[in-house]
């Protein structure tokens, strides 16, 4: 089934909704992780089980992951990028909430709505666009200002760091984004483009986990539910939900499918509430509200422009709401 379809049939939609669930739940799984194993070998490990699978799918279906098409040093500025943002996410969530992280991460699609003009003169943001930035931002820098008060109760003091981190996060998820489609990764397979990621973090994570000092437990010392957490994130998300973001980019008209992704700080949120009992603060609701009206007004396209585009903000990327977990 390789026909493009010119709007989002009853499968499109369902599968997008899922997709946008599982990113968003994902934060709160990976702080659930948090309790059996540290961060950066918890990214790391992720990352190389995840690459093998897309390894092993792309030699199944066929897709070339040969370095000859000139994408290796675009290939491993973006894995390392990909890498930083990661170790930023998951080292924060050991100071904040699963709920806050997902909103300021979620600030990358504005970042490469800015940065777009330094690759692709001809991609500047519209007045809606820089309207839907200024609703997003308010939002978000509300809500930051709350970590850096003691209204969030005993224990919460560091809190600010972990937002911190996630605003790390996300501009570095936003120039990852700049840097495939200012490489020769424009042109290339988004498995390839998200092999690089996978392949090229791992390593440098699990290096920084061991420069780091974090304690790694024997493997016979873990339980089953830190197998099954871990093999959620690699499996079913880095991996299974990608290909199916991938599949849908290429069926279905891109500016409408990334519409979607503003659900995903909102999956993010309920499920920091109610997986792990976060305080749901009237800050963080109207933040989480503003990223999600940004990203629409980021999403809107152009009253001319093409219903299609190009894979973006990895899992793939070049239309700036692609999701991301």
């Amino acid at each position: 089934m390789t026909d493009r379809k010119t709007h989002l049939d009853g499968v499109a939609v369902i599968t997008l909704v899922i997709c946008c669930a599982l990113w968003g739940l994902n934060h709160s799984i990976t702080k659930l992780t948090l309790e059996h194993l540290p961060p950066l070998l918890q990214a790391g490990l992720r990352s190389l089980g995840a690459a093998l699978l897309v390894a092993l799918w792309a030699r199944w279906r066929g897709h070339s992951l040969s370095m000859r098409n000139g994408t290796l040093t675009g290939g491993l500025l973006a894995g390392t990028s990909f890498a930083l943002e990661f170790a930023c996410i998951f080292v924060g969530l050991q100071f904040t909430e699963a709920s806050r992280m997902i909103v300021f991460i979620y600030l990358a699609p504005f970042v490469v709505a800015l940065g777009m003009p330094l690759v692709a003169r001809s991609e500047r943001p519209t007045p809606l666009q820089l309207l839907g930035l200024g609703v997003a931002f308010s939002g978000v820098a509300w809500a930051f200002a709350e970590g850096l008060t003691d209204s969030a109760g005993p224990g919460q003091a560091q809190r600010w760091i972990g937002d911190a981190l996630g605003l790390l996060a996300a501009l570095l998820w936003g120039a990852n984004t700049l840097t495939i489609r200012a490489s020769r990764l424009a042109t290339a397979s988004p498995v390839q483009t998200l092999y690089y990621q996978l392949a090229v973090s791992g390593p440098l994570l699990v290096a920084a986990s061991l420069l780091a000092g974090e304690v790694w437990p024997a493997p016979g010392g873990l339980g089953l539910r830190p197998w099954l957490l871990m093999g959620f994130q690699t499996v079913v998300v880095t991996f299974a939900s990608y290909l199916l973001w991938f599949w849908l980019l290429r069926r279905y008209p891109a500016t409408r499918v990334t519409a979607f992704t503003m659900l995903t700080p909102l999956f993010g949120l309920l499920a920091g509430v109610l997986m792990l009992g976060e305080p749901l603060t009237l800050r963080l609701g109207v933040a989480c509200a503003a990223v999600v009206v940004g990203i629409a007004l980021v999403n809107r396209p152009p009253p001319k422009a093409a219903a299609t585009a190009a894979p973006g903000l990895s899992p793939a990327r070049s239309t700036p709401g692609t999701g991301r977990t």
